[in-house]
């Protein structure tokens, strides 16, 4: 047998196996093809000699086991080829499992995908009960289920119900919920790890058996009746044809109710197949695409982050400054008044209450955000967050009483959704310290942030705001400065389309409905309610103005009648409870409305790429999925394109702009896209 390179065994005195996973020149443990092929040969050994008990452990600070290595279904070109990668890591899963002796998994940190499955695989399960650990099956987002037996292990050991839950949504679990469900059997205190685990291999245990209940419904006859519910409920999130994985999870445990050897061999043919899927393509690139975000705020600049100083406590403002104070940042929140920082204290006190689950961290979070009327934040500060109302000269003259009083090295941010930096700036003495941070509503919710630069910020301070993003736990999104930046200008033309199809005579509902289907996480209309009418009148005419494009004008009246959106209960819709009270569909939508909506914002795309407001396809493509929800299992307006065929685009948007005018006109850029 070779020298093993990714894995440590060694046997105590008291004849226990101790298996650690180590991947060489990695910071996690993943189960790349060599990491598999590796436990394959050394479960020769120990099946050779079998141990007194087996105990699998991460020698790896961040964690137990992250999964498989994702980079390896990049490279597979056949389901065949999935197939036999897929089964060499069940076939070695299977042999851990089969062992005649105790085998525990001793987790610390995460254990997901693959490493849950690997955790399944062993008689019992303890945890470091640390606040850290994160236990879940989440390859459901990747577009494929689990794949080294986890659909039949997790309904054996938990039961369909909680198993159907960690699989269909993707959650991972924290350990106080894993233990209270049967996921774990024990939960340790961090330096006492090793020993829990060899305490339960030596005890054993008689293992965990699911209820009277979830035996009943693995029985054939209640399988077809669950099957049919959990596929009703998938389907009010996800379309089969879109996203088949949850509905191929459900339909294995339909066939096979998780046994027999069978059920392992269907789950390796559904993986191959679902893995080289156009769906799962796509969004194990988009998985790649938010890796490559996150690595965009390397470095050491955020670590010098400690206060931040918010002005402006209405909704984003507040919202902004209650998430720095919720990541640990001392935060003053400057505004008029008390009055006007009141409600925004509130806010935050709700999302530390729901975030934190914990009183006392809940406590500290809000002790970490103060109101400050006066501005006295501003001195201390390592970063100031401008968040008024969008107004060039009300933020001039803001900064103009900022700049004096801010420490050197201070880096100064507007959360502006549309304006020039280079005009905020003029009046500036450092104007190479302003950027832009343009964070999306809800703050707690969206993981975009567009770092915005102007031809007078130094890179310094470009690359400090990449950092900080980061330190936010958001992903960031380096753009130039231009109308709208990158985001907003592409998705000002899809709600801008959606206006002018209801002047033509189209219900909101259809035009919602149509969106939706193609992959949309909410229709145009609704989306404009949401964002608020009045912000999408003021970007659309600043958007308008600067690219002498038509805009919609039926929402002027309704902005002008208060009538503002879901925050003010009415606008285009009505609103109740947060949620749109929506007419019926009225019919039939033309055959052309999908294309009316999308293609428009792929020819912005096109024109962002052109006049290089974003440097690259990948990023403008992870920007507007992770800014807009555009359809994810398409992979971003480009990707898709491409995938379409840009030639075929072009020609289609010729004909709409003879149907319906100039703001279909196909961009200049297109002919460098039909060129790759």
């Amino acid at each position: 047998m070779t020298t093993a390179v990714h894995w440590k065994l060694e046997r105590d005195a008291e004849g226990i196996a101790w298996l650690g996973a180590d991947k060489r020149d990695a910071s996690a443990n993943v189960l790349s093809k060599d990491v598999v092929r590796e436990l394959a040969e050394l479960m020769n050994g120990i099946e050779a000699d079998v141990p007194r008990a087996l105990i699998v452990y991460s020698a790896k600070p961040s964690g137990f086991v992250a999964g498989a290595d994702i980079k390896d279904f990049t490279t597979l070109k056949t389901p065949d080829e999935a197939f036999t990668l897929i089964r060499a890591g069940q076939q070695v899963f299977d042999r851990i499992e089969a062992l005649p002796c105790p085998t525990v998994a001793a987790i610390h940190g995460f254990a997901l995908g693959g490493g849950l499955e690997l955790a399944l695989a062993c008689r019992y399960r303890v945890a470091a009960n640390d606040g850290k650990v994160s236990l879940g099956l989440p390859e459901v987002q990747l577009g494929i289920h689990p794949g080294f037996g986890g659909t039949v292990r997790s309904v054996r050991l938990l039961g369909v119900r909680v198993a159907m839950d960690l699989m269909l949504t993707g959650r991972p679990y924290r350990a106080d919920k894993a233990l209270a469900v049967g996921l774990l059997d024990r939960l340790s205190p961090p330096a006492e790890l090793r020993n829990s685990a060899k305490a339960i291999a030596l005890a054993q245990p008689k293992p965990k058996t699911r209820g009277l209940v979830d035996t009943l419904l693995n029985l054939g006859f209640a399988r077809d009746w669950l099957a049919s519910k959990l596929e009703k409920q998938v389907g009010a999130r996800a379309r089969r044809d879109q996203y088949p994985a949850p509905y191929a999870i459900i339909d294995l445990w339909r066939r096979f109710g998780a046994s027999g050897a069978a059920a392992f061999e269907a789950e390796a043919r559904s993986i191959a197949s679902l893995m080289c899927s156009p769906t799962a393509r796509s969004l194990i690139r988009v998985f790649f695409l938010q890796d490559r975000l996150k690595a965009l705020g390397g470095g050491k600049a955020a670590q010098e982050v400690k206060h931040v100083h918010v002005v402006g406590a209405g909704v984003m403002g507040g919202d902004i400054a209650a998430w720095c104070a919720y990541r640990g940042m001392t935060v003053t929140l400057q505004d008029r008044g008390i009055e006007f920082i009141q409600p925004a204290l509130a806010r935050a006190q709700d999302l530390f209450s729901k975030r934190l689950r914990d009183s006392e961290l809940a406590r500290a979070a809000a002790g970490r955000l103060r109101a400050d009327v006066t501005g006295e934040g501003v001195p201390q500060a390592d970063v100031v967050i401008e968040a008024i109302f969008e107004d060039v000269d009300a933020k001039r003259a803001l900064y103009a009483t900022l700049e004096p009083r801010m420490k050197p090295g201070a880096l100064l941010a507007t959360n502006t959704s549309s304006l020039m930096l280079e005009t905020l700036g003029e009046k500036l003495v450092d104007p190479a310290r302003l950027i832009g941070l343009h964070f999306f509503n809800p703050v707690a919710k969206m993981q975009l942030v567009e770092v915005i630069r102007s031809k007078a910020t130094r890179p310094e301070s470009l690359q400090a705001g990449l950092a900080f993003t980061r330190k936010l736990d958001r992903l960031p999104l380096p753009c130039h400065s231009a109308p709208g930046f990158v985001v907003n200008r592409i998705l000002m033309p899809y709600l801008n389309e959606s206006l002018f199809a209801a002047r033509d005579g189209i219900g909101l509902a259809d035009i919602d409905e149509v969106a939706v289907n193609f992959g949309m996480p909410v229709g145009p209309v609704e989306l404009a309610d949401t964002v608020g009418l009045d912000v999408c009148l003021s970007v659309g005419r600043i958007l308008a103005q600067a690219f002498g494009k038509e805009s919609p004008d039926q929402i002027a009246k309704l902005v002008e009648a208060k009538q503002l959106g879901r925050k003010s209960g009415r606008g285009l819709y009505e609103w109740r409870d947060g949620k749109p009270v929506k007419p019926p569909r009225t019919g039939t939508p033309p055959a052309d409305l999908e294309d009316r909506l999308i293609l428009p914002m792929l020819n912005e795309a096109v024109a962002c790429l052109r006049e290089q407001v974003i440097e690259e396809a990948d990023l403008l493509d992870a920007g507007v999925i992770f800014g807009t929800g555009f359809a994810p299992f398409r992979g971003g307006p480009i990707y898709y394109a491409r995938q379409r065929g840009p030639k075929a685009i072009v020609e289609r948007l010729k004909a709409l702009e003879t149907s319906y005018g100039a703001r279909f006109r196909p961009d200049a850029g297109w002919a460098a896209i039909c060129a790759t």
